[in-house]
């Protein structure tokens, strides 16, 4: 390929690729498949190595480079990131409400009203439509400049779409860096694996990502990020905050999908009590709602104070917190060893929740908020999601109880636990009883072998019964065997039984997901699967060949390889392979017919599972999401359908039942 012919095609591949990252990061709706665009980045990748003079900076292989950084710099901000004024009382929102009336008019005032995002606020720099710097809001003047770690996330372009308006030569937005709560979780679960400290909070993790020093570990970490305001332009043909965001939307930039125009009060108040209703079913943490007043020369006219715009306020959500005693300090053994203390409270409710049980994280977390058995402490659920003590409340004469101390040995299976950093654990492996029942109830989970009737309590009992005292007698059970245990009549151990038979003859990428390898989460464990086709050929892999798999660098194919190659391991791995489990290759996508179509379930179905409507989905193209938003091609609803059924009528999604979503398939030419 000559020099010319090779800088056509790099720049077309650029257009592809941003287009394409566009659809998927911010749009959720994709066009093509994951292996069509990693071909594409491949192509650009070997022209880029073969002609170097046509790298530039906006180029998407540029995302992640250069070495780790010693520090951030210091940079000051475009124009100042001002706080806003906030309370969670409905009455200091009217009277800010009436100051605007009185200052401007009934009738000049109109709102914009969206989430508080509980994130990070950023400062992102474009010229000339290029990124260009970001940095944190740091005191609101200047921040830490953080545009190594920006660069890695794919919601923000490296390059604004210039159609159909086109942007400023120099633009400076506000925007939010989140990590979504199932993103978030899965982050803890692998620092817990890895024996290190688990973040708080989404806020925390997401803090704490965008803060490493080296660009790499964040790429790692699916950061998200929402724009929602300009900072400073060089030039912006808008006079609305509404245009604002659909020129930013217009630009590339992430706007987030539940932004609404009010007109009074109490269109702000009912918007506060609806997303306040809907809070936990979204998938990120939100504090409160943002009022904007719309009107941008109004905006300057009301002008601002030190610290906070008069034109916009934060409407805040009451706090999840809540006081209770600790009852007990309990040490929980998990499937992965690791042994951690648990607060047992009396119960108490938090935002419609009642919560009896708090982790405490490890035993120098304990420590550090010196709380004790018989303490007083106020609880959170962090993350809106995960029940945490937060801190202890000093009782004035009150004789406390003496400082907790984790066991010497492991308190199931009597192991003498190891130290590693601030966790302790049991390496007894498949011989704790209790990491034996989390792992029964990880191979039994959804995305692992999907036995349904085979939860916690059960995995605990056939442990406790000696029923299962490795991996492989799963698959030995009778009925017989079932129906002295509690809760088991003919019919359940007869239905346990069948679906656990069924559950052998499982794909390979639910078995590797179920297995609980290192580092091997569901899509790596598809990712494997789809590259190996047989489990013998992965159990023979060395970590070179690992590694030519998409995503599995040098540390996950060191995991994956000491997993395989672990006697204990291997000989379960043998049982299991010896006709109690047969798993078959993994369906490669049957074609393309439902490429760029994104569909969410909801409800029971009268005879198809989720399972099986989700493969015949992603089998073909197609993708399925957890939530409703103007992307949704979907949403295929059947008996009890939740929320998402009035969140795809609010906003026009098309709904289809099982006999109209097996239609569209065959429409389409899938077969069911």
């Amino acid at each position: 390929m000559t020099a010319r012919k090779a800088a056509r095609r790099a720049e077309d591949l650029r257009a592809q690729i941003r287009h394409h990252d566009h659809r998927y990061y911010v749009l959720d709706a994709p066009e093509i498949s994951d292996e069509a665009y990693d071909a594409l980045f491949r192509e650009l990748r070997a022209i880029e190595e073969a002609h170097p003079e046509l790298v530039t900076p906006d180029s998407p292989t540029q995302r992640v480079s250069g070495a780790p950084l010693e520090s951030f710099d210091t940079v000051e901000h475009a124009a100042p990131m001002l706080s806003l004024e906030s309370d969670k009382d409905e009455e200091a929102l009217r009277r800010f409400d009436q100051r605007l009336r009185k200052s401007l008019g009934d009738q000049a005032v109109r709102y914009v009203v969206e989430p508080k995002l509980d994130g990070l606020s950023l400062e992102i720099v474009y010229e000339n439509g290029v990124l260009a710097r970001a940095a944190t809001r740091g005191d609101g003047v200047k921040g830490e400049g953080v545009t190594a770690n920006v660069r890695t996330i794919g919601a923000v372009p490296l390059r604004l779409n210039e159609t159909p308006l086109r942007p400023p030569a120099f633009l400076a937005v506000r925007a939010e860096c989140i990590l979504r709560i199932a993103d978030f979780e899965a982050v803890n679960e692998k620092l817990v694996e890895e024996g290190r400290p688990p973040f708080a909070n989404p806020r925390n993790c997401a803090a704490g990502t965008l803060r490493q020093l080296d660009p790499r570990i964040t790429a790692s970490r699916p950061l998200d990020v929402y724009f929602y305001d300009v900072l400073l332009a060089s030039e912006l043909p808008v006079r609305t905050h509404e245009e604002t965001l659909r020129a930013l939307a217009g630009w590339g930039l992430k706007t987030n999908e539940l932004v609404r125009p009010a007109r009074t009060a109490d269109d702000v108040v009912a918007y506060h009590a609806d997303l306040g209703a809907r809070r936990d079913e979204l998938p990120y943490e939100i504090d409160g709602i943002v009022v904007k007043l719309d009107d941008l020369r109004l905006r300057e006219e009301l002008g601002t104070t030190a610290h906070h715009p008069r034109w916009a306020y934060a409407f805040k959500f009451p706090p999840r917190k809540e006081v209770t005693r600790i009852e007990k300090i309990a040490p929980s053994v998990g499937r992965t060893g690791i042994v951690t203390p648990v607060a047992l409270l009396r119960p108490v409710e938090i935002g419609g929740v009642t919560v009896s049980r708090a982790t405490l994280h490890n035993r120098e977390e304990v420590a550090r908020k010196d709380v004790r058995e018989g303490d007083l402490v106020r609880l959170q659920r962090a993350g809106d999601v995960i029940p945490q003590v937060v801190e202890r409340i000093e009782e004035e004469g009150r004789d406390r109880a003496a400082p907790w101390r984790m066991p010497e040995r492991c308190p199931s299976c009597g192991s003498v636990l190891v130290e590693r950093g601030p966790f302790s654990v049991c390496e007894n492996g498949f011989g704790c009883p209790a990491q034996q029942a989390g792992r029964i109830q990880h191979l039994a989970s959804r995305d692992a072998l999907d036995i349904t009737g085979l939860g916690k309590e059960v995995a605990e009992q056939l442990v406790e019964q000696g029923l299962v005292r490795a991996l492989p007698d799963l698959f030995d059970l009778t009925v017989e065997q079932l129906l002295p245990l509690e809760g088991f009549a003919e019919k359940s151990a007869t239905n346990l039984v069948a679906a656990i038979r069924k559950a052998a003859d499982a794909e390979l990428e639910r078995l590797l997901y179920g297995l609980g390898i290192p580092e091997v989460g569901a899509k790596v464990a598809e990712d494997l699967a789809r590259h190996f086709v047989t489990m013998e050929a992965l159990r023979a892999a060395d970590e070179d060949a690992l590694q030519q798999v998409h995503g599995v660098g040098p540390r996950m194919a060191e995991q994956i390889r000491a997993f395989f190659v672990d006697a204990k391991n291997a000989a379960i791995l043998d049982r299991l392979l010896d006709g109690r489990v047969r798993p078959r290759a993994s369906a490669a996508p049957r074609g393309n017919a439902l490429a760029g179509l994104k569909f969410v379930f909801t409800g029971t179905l009268p005879t198809l599972q989720r399972s099986a409507g989700k493969e015949l989905v992603e089998s073909n193209g197609g993708r399925v999401a957890g939530s409703v938003s103007k992307a949704t091609s979907y949403v295929v609803a059947g008996e009890e359908a939740g929320s998402k059924l009035d969140d795809a009528q609010r906003l026009g999604v098309p709904v289809l039942d099982e006999e109209a979503f097996l239609a569209l398939l065959r429409e389409k030419g899938v077969r069911a």
